[in-house]
């Protein structure tokens, strides 16, 4: 990695353990964003991401309407893809709406992957899981989108949902 803030959220946040339930959502929106982009183009407008969402504060977020959507479609500090703003939308909603059920959105996730993190001993870093699947599928199953398999995957690697640091990697620790 030669580039310094990738290497700093390498060496600081990749793979962390999350348990803020907040957090895990705007990770997830995060990832979301990504998906057929370069991880530093999202790190580069992580706080242009945070500032147009009301620092992914879910209940401000779920209450945007078509004018925000065009409101966020024209600013250059995120990117502009409209579907992923509105399934960001929903998403929050359905976030709420997990809440509101008595489910939280982190221990809804304890629950899928009880024994994280799950441990990657290959050196092959994958693409998606049978698990990944799963999760991706009782995301989808309660209103997210744009939660595919392979997003859902990136997700639970920088979560720290599964350890996919390389043996030969300084982060790398052994499964216990």
């Amino acid at each position: 990695m030669t580039d310094p803030l990738l290497r700093q959220y390498h060496d600081e946040e990749w793979g962390v353990p999350v348990r803020d339930s907040r957090l895990l959502w705007e990770t997830l929106v995060l990832e979301s964003f990504q998906a057929g982009l370069s991880w530093l183009i999202v790190l580069r407008r992580r706080e242009g991401f945070r500032r147009a969402f009301a620092g992914f504060d879910p209940e401000k977020v779920a209450r945007f309407t078509d004018e925000d959507v065009e409101r966020l479609m024209q600013d250059e500090g995120i990117i502009r893809a409209r579907a992923k703003i509105v399934a960001t939308i929903g998403n929050a909603r359905a976030y709420l709406a997990m809440r509101d059920n008595g489910e939280d959105f982190a221990d809804f996730m304890s629950k899928l992957v009880p024994d994280a993190p799950i441990h990657n001993p290959s050196g092959t870093v994958l693409s998606q899981s049978p698990l990944s699947v799963k999760i991706s599928k009782e995301l989808k199953s309660r209103g997210f989108r744009f939660v595919g398999p392979v997003i859902v995957y990136a997700w639970m690697q920088a979560v720290g949902l599964v350890h996919d640091h390389d043996p030969g990697c300084f982060r790398y620790t052994p499964e216990p």
